[in-house]
């Protein structure tokens, strides 16, 4: 399979060929003042539909006929540059671009076109900086990157405070999350609270929630590509900030002047530091805590103009400790991310660049517990090792053709159960333990057909197998295990393959007004399956088999893309139809036990479908968006609500945001969020009734209630003084209110009993849990 798709991309090139001499200009485009590279640059032949894009480290190509040319060069963070060029050789040019500055006049004056909005073939794209993001007001100051794309139209958040989000009706699994090509499979911290990634570490994030490109693949309904600092190249640089419950330090700079950099980022949260004064040594509790920690790493270094090297890590723990010294038990919960990332890039030529990356991924859970002379210990996770190349080829001007593979092992740690009392041990169920390998070959082009039409095509073919060591059991009507088959190990136990067509087009009706639609397929071969509506630390991921087959879905898009103002204001109206096979959920009636998980899905499909409306003020002292989404998202499975469709627990009629910042002064701003949506889908018992003197509920069908509506208003004040000239240390005070008017939104609803069924006086009411009322928080940031 590998071998045909490689050969029907060689042989179409000889039909690309040139029809006169044409020559190639190509080189990479940075950030003047960090020597940075700076992904997604647009170079415009200016008068012709010729253009083309930087790619994600910074290198452009494009080949014209023999000419005196004059490029427009623009990215929606940096100021525009313009330069003419005689094109009659090959040449390459390294494009230096100016950040532009946050201060009131650069923000006023700045009037260049960004009209990648219409232009691009990409629909559903969000692309968002640090600075962006760093603008929204968030819950205790965090910067939060998941926060920020959970209010866009289209993207839902998991519940409060949450970092899981949910995008055209799929589940917070069917979302590839990648940090520096490596995939992170838990994005929260504070069973959910905060997300992992640290904003001083983050250079840029890209969210894809329709017409994925083939390079992507492994998820139903969205990517969310987030890069890290490269480092400064030229200076010292140091920034941080001190908060109310977390600090973080960074620091880059260069090894070798032009050459090498690096750039290291740690943060920690520190309540548990600062309550342990306060808790009497003979209390009950004294030793229970929570805390977490992050730490990026990143060095990058140039051997010569066609190759370079890039180094990228991340290790982050979540620590929970809690001890009761009246029972002697005690508990120690430590959970998290471990990642890495090598990568190499090489220019084969002036129209060939290739990167191969080698990827680590290791997610862990585990659970220990001591009462006495007994011991408890539960470990769960997933590690990956994998490998991936990737060429970008750019033939002619109206073609970039991209194509690569990708290797993944697998190792899966469902519920590895171990213990001991006394001199009594309990060794690990080590077969419940699954590996499997992933393979994938994709191929695609960005085709300009006309200067009104650009198509971008793909084709993804993907391949899934469970390896050995492995016991199948086959079992009799009442589970008993009768015969089983032994695979050893690398053996295949059972294989999923096939094919993923990508499809997008942009048709332009003037320079501000085009029509885009896509078509995909997406195949997901590893599952996470949760009893809960968010991403907690206890989810399983569990692989396909031979009894979990693969998710696949089918995404369907139109939408139309307007810009006013001389591109000031972008607005968009989407429509989107996604259906989706093998969906996962637990049997009824299920409850949690060490024994293989698997046993206990069953089966079904979904559908979602709504209209998206966004409005989007880029430029001015006045900036931000509004966003609505009406949805609908359905399940059916034959073995749950009697084969009856219901709302997915993630289903979400309206949801809307409108976020706005705004430049008072010199050095105030001030920005603001407000969201409102459609409650939760829930469950409820409906009835109340005692047999054999016990109390029995009766549920209602999967999903028939809602919660109450949830809103929040937020607000931040930043301070910045005006005048920081020859100073080395510039900081800013960042003033924020999380849920200013205090709204009580429901988290869950639970049921309290009063009085007894003996006396004859039982009264049962609902009660609603809120977990945030207004919280004011205040940071300090601040650079060196």
């Amino acid at each position: 399979m590998f071998r045909v798709l490689l050969l029907l991309l060689i042989g179409s090139l000889p039909f690309l060929g040139f029809s006169q001499q044409r020559f190639t200009l190509n080189g990479y485009v940075r950030d003047s003042a960090t020597g940075e590279s700076i992904s997604g640059v647009s170079l415009k032949v200016n008068g012709t539909s010729a253009a083309t894009l930087s790619n994600l480290y910074g290198f452009y190509s494009i080949t014209l006929p023999v000419g005196q040319y004059d490029f427009s060069v623009s990215h929606v963070s940096y100021t525009t540059r313009t330069f003419s060029l005689l094109l009659d050789k090959e040449s390459s040019f390294t494009i230096l671009l100016s950040p532009r500055s946050a201060g009131m006049q650069e923000v006023v004056i700045f009037s260049k076109r960004r009209d990648q909005h219409i232009r691009s073939s990409q629909s559903g794209r969000i692309d968002l900086s640090i600075q962006q993001i760093k603008k929204v007001p968030a819950i205790f100051g965090e910067v939060d990157i998941l926060k920020t794309f959970q209010l866009m139209p289209g993207v839902r958040n998991a519940g409060e405070g949450n970092t899981g989000f949910y995008v055209r009706g799929g589940g917070p699994d069917q979302n590839l999350i990648l940090l520096d090509d490596a995939i992170v499979y838990n994005t929260g911290h504070l069973f959910g609270f905060f997300s992992v990634f640290n904003g001083d570490a983050i250079r840029n994030a890209t969210l894809i929630k329709g017409g994925m490109p083939a390079q992507y693949g492994g998820r139903l309904s969205a990517v969310l590509d987030i890069s890290m600092k490269e480092g400064n190249l030229y200076k010292y640089q140091f920034e941080g900030g001190i908060g109310l419950i977390a600090s973080r330090f960074s620091a880059e700079g260069p090894i070798k002047k032009g050459i090498s950099s690096f750039m290291v980022s740690g943060r920690r949260t520190y309540i548990d530091a600062l309550l342990k004064p306060f808790v009497s040594k003979e209390s009950s509790f004294y030793g229970s805590g929570y805390y977490f920690y992050d730490l990026n790493a990143k060095f990058n270094h140039r051997f010569s103009k066609k190759d370079r090297l890039f180094i990228s890590s991340y290790f982050g723990r979540d620590v929970f400790d809690f001890a009761n010294a009246k029972r002697s038990f005690s508990t120690n919960v430590p959970w998290g991310n471990a990642t890495g990332s090598i990568r190499w890039n090489h220019v084969f030529g002036p129209r060939l660049f290739a990167n191969t990356t080698l990827v680590l991924n290791d997610y862990r859970f585990q659970f220990n517990a001591t009462q006495e002379r007994f011991n408890l210990s539960l470990r769960s996770g997933i590690r990956d090792l994998g490998i991936k190349s990737d060429f970008d080829y750019y033939p002619t001007a109206n073609h970039r053709i991209k194509t690569g593979f990708l290797i993944t092992h697998h190792r899966f740690l469902p519920n590895v159960f171990s213990g001991s009392q006394d001199s009594v041990q309990f060794k690990p169920n080590g077969p419940n333990e699954k590996y499997a390998l992933e393979k994938a070959l994709y191929v695609q082009d960005d085709w300009q057909v006309s200067s009104k039409l650009q198509i971008h095509l793909g084709l993804r073919w993907s391949q899934f197998t469970q390896l050995g060591p492995f016991t199948k059991y086959r079992t009799d009507l009442n589970g008993n295990r009768i015969d089983s088959v032994v695979y050893t190990k690398n053996k295949r136990v059972v294989a999923y393959n096939g094919f993923e067509p990508r499809l997008s087009a942009r048709y332009l009706f003037s320079d501000n007004f085009s029509l885009k639609s896509s078509l995909s397929r997406n195949m997901q071969y590893i599952h996470l399956v949760s009893n809960a509506g968010s991403t907690l630390p206890t989810d399983l991921w569990v692989p396909s088999t031979y009894l979990v087959k693969p998710q696949i879905s089918w995404l369907a898009t139109i939408g139309l893309f307007r810009n006013f103002a001389d591109n000031q204001f972008e607005t968009s109206v989407e429509l989107y139809y996604k259906n989706m096979q093998q969906q996962i959920e637990y049997r009824e009636g299920y409850t949690p036990s060490l024994s293989d998980p698997e046993k206990e899905f069953v089966f079904g499909k979904g559908w979602s479908y709504g209209a998206e409306f966004f409005i989007n003020k880029v430029r001015g002292q006045t900036t931000g968006w509004l966003g609505y989404t009406l949805s609908w998202t359905w399940r059916k499975f034959p073995a749950i609500n009697q084969g009856l469709r219901y709302p997915a627990r993630f289903d979400r009629r309206h949801d809307f945001s409108f976020v706005l910042n705004r430049i008072l002064s010199k050095n105030w701003q001030v920005g603001s969020v407000f969201v409102f949506g459609t409650g939760n889908a829930m469950t409820l018992p409906e009835r109340f009734y005692v047999m054999n003197g016990v109390l029995t509920q009766e549920f209602s069908r999967i999903n028939q209630y809602r919660m109450k509506s949830y809103h929040r208003l937020d607000l931040s004040f930043t301070y910045q003084p005006v005048d920081q000239t020859g100073r080395k240390l510039k900081s800013q005070w960042v003033f924020s209110i999380y849920n200013v008017y205090s709204r009580l939104n429901p988290y869950f609803i639970y049921y309290d009993q009063e009085g007894s069924l003996q006396n004859g006086n039982l009264n049962i009411t609902a009660k609603q849990v809120s977990l945030f009322p207004i919280i004011p928080a205040v940071t300090w940031n601040y650079k060196l």
